[in-house]
């Protein structure tokens, strides 16, 4: 963690509102990952009960990654200029009426829809965490929060699963999948009646103003990538669907253009691109992008895998992921407060190494044991990439966001979240390539499990892949983070938000 000279704060360290306001901020991030990974181990009861297509079971799980991808810059934007407080309100009470929308969705077109609300209502609640905290607590108590922070995702990450499968297993009056949104509805109404009392206003310092422009052109240039990976197969890769993607490349050039021009003419770009000119902070959003897609990869193909290839149930599915949810958590924690200081960078290299070698493991098994496969066989491997993975959420996010100058504190979280939905959701764009594209059409019953299972093992080298590349593009990141921001006078740097896990994003 990041340490300086503390700051005056708008709570004083006496002022116990502040740790109120880090339980209710807090809670809101954990709803936001309970969310995730309730929704994908759901994923065989929703397209059961509302006969969803592979297609719109992607969008279900992609049209959430994809808005709030989308949406987190403009988000952290929003937040500068209106208040982190009012923003963060708006955004949960938003999140809980998408939560009732999806919980009452009558087919899956409705229940498409309101996940893309779902996800641009979070997009405005979860850039102001960083922001909130960063104006509530001085420098010196963030380790603490921080270590809160990672226990948190920790947690999100085991209770998820458990939660999703015990709700869809459960049945409550009959409802199937439908208590895992609803669920949400209590916890957002506290969240919000208690953030209006404990939560402390604040803003930028500076004039800003919001880039409509910049908006659309993120938006546009995503959607147009996106939506050809996703819907390609099914519609037999037609040629607009290259069109399109080539065409976001432009779309994301001109974004870039705008915003040079605009920054120039009145200092408040969407994206704040002298941010890249921070060498720790450009090489971070590369491995974030990365990261972002071979996850976004393997944690639906892991849940289609286990439900729908080997036929387990969704408690039996939840059940087997706890050891990997337990070493993040565990791993997370020491790599932020024991081994980073000393290690420095190498301990998130040797996390890409660790995830890898699980993944290897977990190939060789599915191999090796077939449709006869265990949860106590796959523990192994799934602790294995546990512990990789703990090692590089939480000190990635520090590594990034150390150096740069707190007046940018909610664009660079924006942009750092956004670009890990970003690769969410291009990765579960994707699984109709690595996953689906290697199934075959009109299997018989006897044919699926071993289909599935084929499908995996190939998608799982993939992600591998995606690993060792990560590895090569952290040499990039400092050594060890720096303790503070050269030349930037009183601004302290920003204490960094720990990655959120972008399973199954989003």
């Amino acid at each position: 963690m990041t340490s300086s000279a503390p700051l005056p704060s708008p709570a004083a360290p006496s002022d116990r509102r502040r740790w109120f306001a880090l339980a209710i901020v807090m809670t809101a991030a954990f709803m936001d990952l309970v969310d995730v990974t309730i929704v994908n181990i759901a994923i065989p009861s929703i397209k059961q009960d509302t006969g969803a297509s592979f297609s719109s079971i992607q969008w279900i799980v992609a049209g959430y990654a994809l808005a709030f991808a989308a949406g987190l810059i403009t988000g952290g934007r929003l937040g500068d200029i209106y208040g982190r407080k009012r923003l963060f309100l708006v955004g949960i009470g938003g999140f809980t009426l998408a939560s009732a929308l999806c919980g009452f969705a009558a087919n899956p077109e409705m229940l498409v829809a309101s996940r893309f609300l779902q996800g641009a209502t979070a997009a405005l609640m979860v850039p102001q965490v960083l922001s909130i905290v960063h104006a509530t607590f001085p420098a010196h108590e963030r380790g603490k929060v921080f270590g809160l922070f990672g226990a948190i995702v920790g947690l999100g990450a085991v209770s998820g699963p458990l939660l999703g499968a015990l709700l869809t297993e459960w049945n409550i009056a009959g409802l199937q999948w439908r208590p895992i949104f609803l669920i949400n509805l209590p916890v957002g109404i506290l969240g919000l009646v208690l953030g209006r009392k404990f939560i402390t206003e604040s803003k930028s310092p500076r004039a800003l103003r919001l880039d409509l422009v910049g908006v659309l052109l993120v938006t546009l240039g995503m959607l147009m990538l996106i939506y050809p990976l996703t819907r390609g197969r099914e519609l037999g890769w037609p040629l607009w669907g290259y069109l399109s993607m080539a065409g976001s490349v432009l779309v994301f050039l001109v974004l870039v253009l705008f915003e040079r021009a605009k920054a120039g003419r009145d200092g408040s770009p969407l994206i704040e691109l002298s941010l890249f000119r921070v060498r720790s902070f450009a090489a971070g959003i590369a491995v974030q992008l990365t990261f972002g897609i071979g996850l976004g990869i393997f944690f639906l193909v892991w849940t289609l895998y286990m439900q729908m290839g080997l036929g387990w149930s969704a408690l039996r599915a939840g059940l087997t992921g706890v050891p990997f949810s337990l070493s993040v958590s565990v791993a997370a924690g020491l790599s932020v407060q024991k081994l980073v200081p000393r290690f420095g960078r190498k301990v998130l290299q040797t996390g890409a190494l660790l995830m890898a070698a699980g993944l290897l493991l977990y190939i060789w098994e599915s191999d090796h044991y077939g449709m006869d496969i265990t949860s106590w066989q796959m523990a192994l491997p799934l602790v294995v990439m546990g512990v990789g993975m703990g090692l590089i959420v939480a000190p990635l996010a520090d590594a990034v966001l150390s150096e740069v100058p707190k007046e940018h504190s909610g664009s660079a979280s924006g942009l750092f979240n956004t670009v890990q939905q970003m690769g969410n959701a291009l990765g579960l764009g994707l699984v109709s390539v690595v996953f689906y594209g290697a199934i075959g059409d009109r299997l018989t019953p006897e044919q699926v499990g071993p289909a599935f299972a084929d499908a995996f093992e190939q998608s799982l080298w993939w992600v591998a892949g995606v690993l060792v590349l990560i590895f090569g593009v952290m040499f990039a990141l400092p050594a060890r983070p720096k303790q503070h921001v050269e030349g930037a006078a009183e601004d302290e740097p920003v204490a960094a938000e720990p990655a959120k896990e972008p399973v199954l994003t989003h």
